[in-house]
């Protein structure tokens, strides 16, 4: 099963690299020397901890887990959006073959440069996070500024996520799907709280960035090749499978894909 595979293959992995002093300066690098207790470079001397194999294979599944799952689930969901709105996808992909133009191929620059794309996929974000909720520890007693609210520590906070991102305070007629949400001024305007996909602060979701370029660099290439229509197998609204840790839905999401 799953767990056994990210077991072994990290159990593997890191008997190789400490048997052949392999150095890569990478995420699993990262990990092996928290392993040995070495100090970090930037990182606090007298916090230094040692990790577990089983630890690192945990680590590992979790990077695993925010850098492809929440990247595919963002992109379908996008698609998904886009596939209804024929006028929001035209200029998506607009956005993406004026790019292309520009840089002639696919880079991390052009991609950086696709800035409509990022829109829909934070829209997309926003209506559809890949997680509902995420839970955190008090770790000091906490009075919240202008309540008679104090947080005691050791008691746990859930934070609604889907519930933030589908508040009409800050998002208008949050059920409908509108990229121009997420331009430089309309984001300035709103609390930087209120989009929260991956969390925020020192326990932010540690795939975030690499989960984003997967994602921008999935819909340059699909967009350009491809165009898509929502299938009849696709209930509209959306059924959200409850029992699933990732959103997703029931019965799948079912889209026609038409060849450029």
């Amino acid at each position: 099963d799953v767990a056994n595979f990210f077991m072994n293959a990290v159990r593997e992995t890191v008997e190789y690299r400490e048997k052949n002093k392999i150095q890569r300066n990478d995420f699993m690098d990262l990990l092996i020397r928290m392993k040995n207790a070495e100090p970090i470079e930037g990182g606090d001397p007298n916090q230094v901890g040692q990790l577990t194999i089983e630890e690192i294979a945990a680590q590992s599944f979790v990077f695993f887990l925010a850098g492809f799952e929440t990247s595919s689930t963002a992109m379908t969901f996008c698609l998904y959006e886009l596939a209804q709105n024929q006028e929001l996808q035209d200029k998506a992909r607009k956005n993406v073959l004026d790019v292309l133009k520009e840089h002639g191929s696919i880079s991390y620059e052009a991609v950086h440069d696709m800035k409509y794309i990022e829109m829909c996929i934070n829209e997309s974000l926003r209506k559809y996070p890949p997680i509902a909720n995420i839970l955190r520890e008090v770790t000091k007693d906490y009075h919240v500024p202008d309540m008679n609210v104090t947080l005691p520590k050791g008691h746990r906070v859930m934070l609604p996520i889907y519930a933030i991102h589908h508040d009409p305070e800050y998002y208008p007629a949050p059920d409908q799907y509108d990229p121009e949400r997420f331009t430089p001024a309309a984001v300035a305007a709103r609390h930087q709280m209120a989009f929260v996909p991956f969390g925020e602060g020192p326990r932010v979701c540690i795939g975030q960035r690499f989960g984003m370029m997967q994602a921008r660099v999935g819909l340059a290439y699909l967009l350009k090749n491809f165009r898509f229509r929502l299938s009849e197998k696709t209930s509209v609204p959306l059924k959200i499978l409850a029992s699933s840790t990732v959103l997703a839905t029931q019965g799948g999401l079912w889209l026609h894909i038409e060849k450029l």
